[in-house]
């Protein structure tokens, strides 16, 4: 049940992605001939006035088909309610609408986790320190710094008991090679002022030798105040975009170390099983996060993708008129076959990684 539940979450996300283009040009009175949730082999399908609708065998993507380029259309090719006949304008609100509806799909269910199900939150102030590197030397033991000392602030960041406060930490040690770090310390009942500078790495990340964990109990926080629940949500929603954005730039500029922690359909489900079978409370935060990674990755400017659709009414928009569609097509089916590939090769890759797939061939 666990993997069906995960299995449906990607689902969801996929259909208020298509949705928002489906949405974006039904409004507008652009024409649009097939609306379809998954891919493969057609399991039902209706046939409306204008669209098509049909679920197809698995569930992990979806499209919305417009009639410009379909040849059986009867709708003239000078139609003013083409999609390829309206302003850039228009296009560009259709192309961005899927991006715009995971974004904000993201939003209303991290509200829903605040309010319904609760935050998961330390119960006291702090990051924890819980270990020490073994090195005698390690930069955090020359600082003074001990195993349950509790970090309250670094560098004027005050730490309270939400569970990114532990990555918050982490973050600025990674940011801050060779430069000092002041922190304010809680060691028993002392309260410390120490100084530490973290070493450099062979990546260039800044390390003082700690393993770090949250201060007390892990419990659940409802905010029951409906303004409140807004805010907590949009606090922990900007968060993770930016933690989403921070990941793809480390992808990019450290692509040799980060390319093998890319990961597909199959990774992701085993992910939300996990997640789901351990605490099913938790699947709000794993769809918004997943939501939000797929948003940033579409909007990405990639052939197949709706960035590199936006890209080419961005080049339209500085020619005066469209590339030519041979250009376009090629482009587009390049990407459509790179980004495919890609996708074969990570399901092959991690389904044979996964457990139960392993004891079948020893």
């Amino acid at each position: 049940m666990s993997v069906l539940a995960a299995i449906a979450v990607l689902a969801v996300l996929i259909l208020v992605h298509e949705l928002g283009h489906f949405i974006a040009a039904r409004s507008q009175g652009i024409y649009v001939n097939r609306f379809s949730l998954g891919f493969g082999p057609v399991i039902w399908k209706y046939q409306g006035s204008l669209t098509e609708y049909a679920i197809r065998a698995f569930p992990l993507g979806g499209y919305v088909g417009f009639p410009d380029d379909d040849p059986d259309s009867t709708i003239p090719p000078e139609d003013p309610n083409l999609l390829r006949n309206r302003p850039i304008l228009d296009r560009a609100i259709v192309i961005s609408a899927g991006v715009i509806a995971n974004l904000i799909f993201a939003y209303f269910l991290l509200v829903a986790q605040v309010g319904f199900v609760g935050v998961p939150q330390a119960t006291q102030p702090g990051v924890l320190i819980q270990q020490l590197a073994p090195e005698v030397s390690s930069v955090a033991a020359k600082a003074g710094i001990k195993p349950g000392d509790v970090i309250l602030a670094a560098n004027q960041r005050e730490f309270g008991t939400s569970l990114q406060e532990r990555d918050a930490l982490k973050e600025i040690i990674k940011t801050s090679p060779g430069q000092p770090i002041t922190l304010k310390v809680a060691r028993g009942d002392q309260k410390l002022s120490l100084t530490v500078v973290p070493e450099t790495k062979s990546n260039g990340e800044g390390s003082i030798g700690i393993g770090l964990a949250f201060n007390g109990k892990v419990v659940r926080h409802h905010v029951k105040n409906p303004v409140e629940a807004l805010q907590v949500g949009a606090t922990e929603f900007q968060q993770i975009v930016s933690t989403t954005f921070l990941g793809f730039k480390q992808l990019i500029t450290n692509f040799g170390e980060t390319a093998g922690q890319v990961a597909g359909p199959v990774k992701i489900v085993e992910i939300g099983a996990n997640i789901a079978k351990n605490d099913a409370g938790n699947l709000f935060f794993f769809a918004a996060l997943i939501s939000i990674n797929l948003a940033v990755i579409n909007i990405l400017p990639l052939p197949a993708l709706d960035g590199g659709q936006l890209a080419f009414l961005l080049i339209e928009g500085l020619r005066g008129k469209p590339l030519p569609t041979r250009i376009q097509d090629g482009v587009m089916q390049t990407g459509l076959m790179l980004l495919l590939g890609l996708g074969i090769f990570l399901i092959l890759k991690e389904t044979t990684q996964l457990e139960w797939v392993q004891k079948l061939f020893q």
